[in-house]
C-alpha cells in the first residue's frame, strides 16, 4: 500500500525522511519501490521550498568563471570597465552595476540570478539610458539624493538611479497635455524626469490629511488669491493648499522643459502643484498657481490627466480646450469679470501705478495680479514692471526652507 503523501510541516519531513530508509532496499517493480520514488520526489519539493540552497557569492563567481577560461583582469575590462574598475569590483570595493551585470552574464555566461543574488531572476532589457536625459543637470540638482559618490561614479550607477526615480511615477497612469507659448523642441524626458522627481517630494510629505474633492473649491482659491495682499502670501498659499491634503512642490524647471507649473493625480489620486518659479515675478506666480489649481477643480476627478504649462503671457496662445476653459476659469479667480469689466478701460491707458495699486485694494488683491492683467490685456509687457515685483519668489521659498 502507498503511504507516501505531501509533506506540509517539519514533523512529517522527518518521519518521511526514516520511512525513506526503510525503503531504500525495495525490490524492482515492487509497490515499495514506487513508493521510494513518490516519497523522494516529495522530499525533494519540500527540501527546494525550506531549504533553499543559497545562491554562491557574484564576486566568487567572476573569479571562478576567470579560472575556467583562464583570463586575466584586464580581460574583465570589456566586461566591467577600466583596470581601476575591475580591481575594486573584485575586491568588493565597488559594487556591480546592471551595465556591468548585463555584460557579464551576455559576454560570459555567468548565471543572471548569481550576479542579482535572487533565484530565478533574469537580466532585463536596459530601460534607461542617461544619455536620453539631462541627467548630468539632474544629479547636480540632487535628483538622486541616495547616491553619494561623484557625478562620474553616478553615471556608472545610472540605469539603476534613473529607475529608482521612475518607480514611483510608473504606477500613474497619465494622459500627457503640453500647454506651450514657444515654438522650441520640447525635451520630453526631461519634462518627465521633472514630474518623477516631483512625485517624490510630494509622497515625503507624510503628515498631509487625506484629500477630499470638497476641499477644493472656487471659494477656496478666491481664499487663497486674497492671500496674495500679504507679503507672505505664496508662503501661506501653499500652507493653506498641505492643510487640504494637496501638496505644492516648488521645484526648478529643467532645461528644454520650457515650464512653469503642472498639476496631476499622485498614484493614489491627490492633487499634485509643481511649479518651478521659471519667472520670478509676483504676477507670474498667481496666475501660474490658480491655472494648475483650476486644472485640479475641472479634470483631475475623471481624468488621468497630467497638465505642463508654460503660462507666460497667460497662455495667449493657447488651443487645447481644456487649457482655455482653466484660462478662463483663471482669470475669473484673480479678478472677477463684474469687478473688472466697469474699472478695465481706465486701467488700459493709465501710466500711473497709484491708480493701479488703488484699484488693487478695492479688488482685494496684490498689485502685481492687476498689473499683470493690464499687460496681458494690453499685450504690452513693458507696463508696470515694478509692480510685477521680480526676484522675490524665489528668495522667498528658499529662505523659507533654510
Amino acid at each position: 500500500m502507498n503511504k507516501a503523501k505531501i509533506i506540509k510541516n517539519e514533523t512529517e519531513y522527518q518521519a518521511a525522511l526514516g520511512r525513506l530508509e526503510t525503503l531504500m532496499d525495495a525490490q524492482p517493480g515492487s509497490s515499495e519501490e514506487e513508493e521510494l520514488d513518490l516519497l523522494s520526489l516529495l522530499l525533494v519539493n519540500y527540501e527546494k521550498e525550506h531549504f533553499p540552497i543559497e545562491l554562491p557569492d557574484p564576486i566568487e563567481a567572476i573569479k571562478f568563471r576567470m579560472d575556467q577560461q583562464g583570463l586575466s583582469r584586464k580581460d574583465l575590462i570589456p566586461y566591467i570597465g577600466s583596470q581601476s574598475k575591475v580591481s575594486e569590483v573584485l575586491s568588493g570595493k565597488r559594487p556591480l552595476s546592471l551595465t556591468m551585470i548585463r555584460n557579464l552574464h551576455e559576454g560570459l555566461g555567468i548565471p543572471a540570478e548569481v550576479l542579482l543574488q535572487a533565484p530565478g531572476a533574469k537580466v532585463s532589457e536596459k530601460k534607461y539610458d542617461s544619455q536620453a536625459y539631462p541627467f548630468n543637470e539632474m544629479f547636480k540638482r540632487d535628483y538622486f539624493p541616495s547616491f553619494r559618490g561623484t557625478l562620474q561614479e553616478a553615471k556608472q550607477y545610472a540605469e539603476e538611479l534613473l529607475t529608482g526615480l521612475f518607480s514611483i511615477r510608473e504606477s500613474a497612469e497619465n494622459q500627457y497635455i503640453f500647454c506651450r507659448n514657444s515654438d522650441k523642441t520640447l525635451d520630453e524626458n526631461a519634462l518627465k524626469a521633472w514630474q518623477a522627481r516631483v512625485y517624490t517630494l510630494a509622497a515625503e510629505k507624510k503628515d498631509l490629511p487625506l484629500y477630499t474633492p470638497e476641499k477644493l473649491t472656487p471659494d477656496v482659491i478666491r481664499d487663497i488669491v486674497k492671500m496674495s495682499q500679504l507679503e507672505s502670501g505664496p508662503l501661506l498659499a501653499r500652507e493653506m493648499l498641505e492643510k487640504r491634503g494637496i501638496p505644492l512642490i516648488i521645484l526648478p524647471h529643467l532645461n528644454g522643459t520650457y515650464l512653469d507649473g503642472a498639476c496631476f493625480k499622485s498614484p493614489e489620486g491627490q492633487p499634485i502643484i509643481g511649479m518651478t518659479l521659471r519667472y520670478d515675478r509676483l504676477d507670474n506666480f498667481w496666475f501660474t498657481l490658480v491655472h494648475e489649481l483650476t486644472h485640479a477643480l475641472l479634470h483631475l476627478e475623471t481624468d488621468g490627466w497630467a497638465f505642463f504649462d508654460d503660462t507666460e503671457h497667460g497662455e495667449r496662445s493657447s488651443s487645447d480646450p481644456k487649457e482655455i476653459e482653466a484660462n478662463s476659469l483663471t482669470r475669473e479667480l484673480l479678478i472677477p469679470a463684474a469687478l473688472w469689466e466697469p474699472i478695465k478701460a481706465e486701467l488700459l491707458h493709465t501710466n500711473q501705478e497709484a491708480a493701479v495699486i488703488q484699484a488693487a485694494e478695492k479688488l482685494g488683491v496684490d498689485p502685481a495680479i492687476v498689473a499683470g492683467r493690464i499687460r496681458w490685456e494690453s499685450g504690452d509687457y513693458t507696463r508696470f514692471s515694478n509692480l510685477v515685483r521680480g526676484k522675490q519668489i524665489k528668495k522667498m521659498f528658499s529662505q523659507e526652507q533654510s
